[in-house]
Order: C-alpha cells, then sequence, then structure tokens
C-alpha cells in the first residue's frame, strides 16, 4: 500500500516540476522578446524547421503562430493547437491561414 502512496507522490511532483519549467520558459521567453523591444531588434525571428528559412511572428484571433517567409509553413508554439481547436468554428476561420485561397466546402 505504501508503494501506491509513494508513486501517485512522485507523479504530482514530477506533474508539479514539469507546470514549473513550462511557466519558468514563458516568462524567460517573454522577457527575452521584450528585451528585444526596448532595444528596438523588433520581434525575435527563428529559422523554419524545414527549409531554414526566416520565421515571423504573427497573431491571429489572439493566437501566435510563426510563418515562415520561404516556404509559407506555418509553425505553432506550444499550447496554441489546443487553443485553436478549442475555439467554436476554429475550421472556418482557420482554414484561411492554413490554406488561403480555398473555400470551405
Amino acid at each position: 500500500m505504501a508503494d501506491i502512496f509513494n508513486e501517485r507522490r512522485r507523479g504530482l511532483e514530477e506533474e508539479y516540476f514539469r507546470r514549473q519549467d513550462k511557466e519558468s520558459l514563458s516568462r524567460l521567453r517573454e522577457a527575452l522578446r521584450e528585451e528585444a523591444r526596448e532595444r528596438g531588434q523588433g520581434p525575435v525571428t527563428m529559422d523554419c524547421p524545414r527549409c531554414t528559412g526566416r520565421l515571423h511572428e504573427e497573431t491571429y484571433d489572439d493566437v501566435s503562430i510563426d510563418r515562415c517567409d520561404t516556404c509559407g509553413g506555418i509553425w505553432l508554439d506550444a499550447g496554441a493547437l489546443e487553443e485553436i481547436i478549442s475555439q467554436e468554428t476554429a475550421m472556418g476561420r482557420w482554414s484561411k491561414v492554413f490554406w488561403p485561397g480555398r473555400t470551405n466546402e
């Protein structure tokens, strides 16, 4: 019986630290963005994992997305997909982002 409680305690502890790490990373990323804005560097840019083009951050319906200027690929931050899915008419609104020029049938 003690083993069950120890396993549960370890699981809760791991979840706690996972959450703390995620929050720390979010705060660090925001601090880096703010620092870059203060220095007048504009948004922090990254390379596209697919083609090494430049990713540019865009905000669409309060969700941050990164779009490649070379291949047009769209990259989402952690949790962004869940946020998109949770919106009621997600496919209607997001289809024009993921498939420009395509109409919903």
